[in-house]
């Protein structure tokens, strides 16, 4: 029987300064756009998309009650690059069992980024 759900493809941050923000992720993540117009810029990380979309209320309060984790080898490295691109820490490194090792961040527009270090998953 064929699956019909296929896994993750695309976490969207929303932002009002589409133009740094591509800029800052561009640091944060070390990589460059494959897709760049005014309405979207699209990151490919590890076969998965980063989307940024243009947020027309700027005031509009950003929530963390869906959080996305994007893996990592080493937790505390990537979480101090993150940092010192301008991130504001959101959750210490936390060992949650195991060798599993999660932390996150907020991007300068106040986005949650995830991060984890699990040796365990494996993409399919």
């Amino acid at each position: 029987m064929k699956k019909q759900f296929l896994g993750l493809r695309t976490t969207i941050y929303k932002t009002n300064e589409l133009s740094k923000a591509k800029l800052w992720y561009s640091r944060a993540f070390e990589t460059s756009p494959y897709f760049d117009e005014d309405f979207y810029v699209g990151f490919n990380i590890g076969g998965f998309e980063l989307g940024l979309l243009p947020e027309t209320d700027s005031n509009a309060s950003k929530t963390d009650n869906v959080l996305s984790y994007w893996g990592v080898d080493d937790i505390n490295k990537t979480f101090s690059h993150l940092i010192e691109v301008g991130a504001a820490v959101h959750e210490q490194p936390t060992n949650v069992g195991g060798e599993l090792w999660v932390a996150s961040v907020k991007d300068p527009w106040g986005n949650v980024i995830g991060i984890i270090y699990n040796p365990e998953f494996k993409a399919q």
